[in-house]
């Protein structure tokens, strides 16, 4: 696996789903190596990482440093060639007699690293990055992109203009791939009609299947509550719902998550007591939010990939309320496990609606659920993912080990 960001180096739910991924083919009996970049996630979080993500005994990390610290990924950045990191790349790809490598995140790594080592290639598209410098579709920091203006985009967002792109680099580096995996339909047809002339499919992303019927913690809330969850960023569309909950204090938000939106959420909402923020919190402790939540709200005003918290809410059999854009709405439909809204007035009347009918609150948790076991779980992903890699293999004994 070769990403740019992996845990606890990393933000967001792509990474989760990539060290889950690692950790399943390892529990499955492969052996996972597992290259990322420290320096990316550094430049980005000076902080440091927080959370406990401990692997398993068949998983090792190669985590790349530079003595040159945020110079390396910067000089990625500008050129999609990780020229101080390229040996520490290539000496893991040589030792390891890899049967697959798969990319994921690969904007501070460098497009150009997609030619190294002689595998079977994946590359999952976890964001739009291949289309779109800005990683999320997301122009001028105030509308989805539906044409494009990606120099004075990138001026706009304080980004170097990465020439590269014009150079035709990108199209002669994606051709050492075997096959792409998009998480969502929505997702792949962005990456086609984009012009990109790739061999893609859909593979949705996985949550681990519940093993029983785990005893349930108290409510974490002592009044009815609907619940948002994720990362605190202005795509993200926190800042939609703060005022339509301000004047309608019946109903009460508990907010999870942190983020450089964070702090003008707060002042928003300064003043309303029915509006909570929760911080980030553990995935056990989120557990509880999202069993007693009357329903998980996403409303994410751009182009979401796949929408991993709408799994994560049938997982613990609770509908959704999603806002009608990107891979949102196509994972509602394919489970018909939540309402999909469009303006103010629909938000509301789906909120009204789930608070004070409790059988279509549980009707609407079970069909989620159910199509959380059907589909989105790791027996699913496994089979479809290890059934991609043998159209490409003559090995098919060492491929299918552990499954």
């Amino acid at each position: 696996m070769i990403t740019t960001f992996y845990p606890p180096y990393s933000f967001g739910g792509d990474a989760v789903y990539i060290f889950r991924l690692v950790n399943e083919l390892a529990r499955r009996g492969h052996s996972v190596d597992v290259i990322h970049d420290v320096d990316s996630f550094l430049l980005l979080q000076p902080s440091g990482p927080k959370g406990d993500f401990p692997n398993h005994a068949n998983v090792r990390l190669h985590p790349l440093k530079s003595p040159a610290g945020f110079v390396s990924p910067l000089l990625t950045q500008q050129t999609s060639v990780p020229f101080l990191k390229a040996k520490q790349i290539r000496n893991v790809l040589s030792k390891g007699n890899f049967d697959v490598i798969h990319y994921h995140n690969m904007s501070l790594i460098g497009i150009t690293a997609l030619q190294y080592g002689d595998a079977i290639k994946l590359y999952t598209t976890h964001e739009h990055w291949l289309i779109c410098p800005m990683h999320v579709l997301w122009k001028f920091d105030r509308e989805v992109c539906t044409e494009r203006s990606c120099l004075r985009c990138q001026l706009h967002g304080k980004r170097p203009p990465q020439l590269w792109r014009y150079t035709g680099l990108l199209e002669k580096m994606l051709k050492h791939v075997d096959a792409f995996i998009s998480p969502s339909r929505f997702t792949l047809k962005k990456h086609l009609d984009a012009g990109l002339k790739i061999p893609i499919l859909q593979i949705p992303y996985f949550l681990p299947k519940p093993i029983g019927e785990e005893e349930p913690a108290p409510a974490p809330h002592p009044r009815p509550y609907f619940l948002f969850v994720g990362r605190l960023e202005k795509i993200k569309g926190v800042q939609n719902l703060i005022p339509l909950f301000q004047k309608h204090p019946e109903f009460e938000l508990l907010i999870a998550g942190e983020g450089t939106f964070e702090a003008e959420l707060k002042a928003m909402a300064e003043g309303t007591p029915n509006i909570q923020f929760l911080g980030k919190l553990s995935h056990s402790h989120l557990k509880s939010y999202y069993r007693y939540a009357r329903a998980v709200i996403v409303p994410s005003i751009c182009y979401e990939v796949f929408g991993i918290i709408i799994i994560e809410s049938f997982s613990l059999k609770t509908p959704v309320i999603v806002n009608n854009l990107g891979a949102l709405p196509e994972v509602v439909e394919d489970s018909g496990g939540g309402m999909i809204y469009d303006t103010e007035v629909q938000l509301l009347d789906a909120i009204r609606e789930l608070a004070a009918n409790d059988p279509l609150r549980e009707e609407l948790g079970r069909k989620g659920y159910e199509a959380f076991l059907k589909y989105w779980n790791e027996e699913s992903h496994m089979r479809q993912y290890m059934e991609l890699i043998r159209k490409f293999s003559n090995r098919p004994t060492e491929i299918e080990a552990g499954v």
